[in-house]
């Protein structure tokens, strides 16, 4: 297992691009594809419908895409934006997911089970997370590791974990169930307990699957 480190989270937006470059409709119509393709291995209208109805996750995942371009675009300032806003407010209430639309997210986001789902605005999630319940992606205020998670690319993160503070979770990487993560999580390693300790070196292999849709537009 190697190190993690920030230059392991390449496709990855970090803390830097949080400047609010325009993001065009063709990029969020993709970032929803790549979304949907995790859910079922198939994009199509008909998919969409579907799990936009009876998914909850997969219907957050649309609303966060559509807010998050709703606030880069400068046309929607009118209404759209405020309007996409409550919506992913209603949501949050709702489903319990608490993902912040100014919060960087890769493409192929998969939300298993809502609910008691909360990720700190400041925190970066890379391509093919899978995100369980009761996960919670937290901030340090103080100490060796204030500031927000980075979470890598192709990351398992179970059911109940909790990761709080400056962790850098490499990838290809899985957080058990209810784990409390304190320290970095070196990529392709899978970590579990209180607190979370490597487990074994298989990371998110047959976890994180459904990955191969098609290149993101820009």
């Amino acid at each position: 297992m190697r190190a993690v480190t920030t230059q392991s989270l390449h496709g990855v937006e970090t803390a830097v691009s949080r400047v609010r470059e325009p993001m065009s409709w063709r990029r969020c119509r993709s970032l929803i594809a790549s979304d949907l393709f995790r859910y079922d291995g198939v994009i199509s209208v008909r998919q969409f419908w579907r799990h936009f109805f009876f998914t909850p996750g997969f219907r957050y995942s649309v609303a966060l895409r559509i807010t998050r371009y709703a606030r880069l675009a400068r046309w929607t300032r009118f209404g759209i934006r405020q309007f996409m806003g409550v919506m992913l407010y209603r949501y949050s209430v709702r489903y319990g997911i608490s993902i912040s639309a100014d919060t960087p997210v890769g493409p192929g986001l998969y939300i298993g089970h809502f609910g008691g789902i909360h990720v700190n605005q400041d925190a970066v999630i890379g391509a093919n997370c899978n995100i369980q319940q009761d996960v919670t992606l937290g901030k340090a205020n103080r100490g060796p590791r204030a500031g927000t998670p980075v979470i890598g690319n192709d990351v398992f993160i179970g059911a109940g974990a909790k990761i709080i503070g400056r962790i850098l979770v490499g990838d290809g990487a899985a957080i058990g169930a209810n784990a409390v993560v304190t320290k970095d999580v070196p990529a392709g390693a899978a970590v579990a307990g209180v607190p979370a300790r490597v487990v074994s070196d298989q990371g998110s292999t047959d976890y994180v699957n459904r990955t191969n849709y098609p290149p993101v537009q820009d």
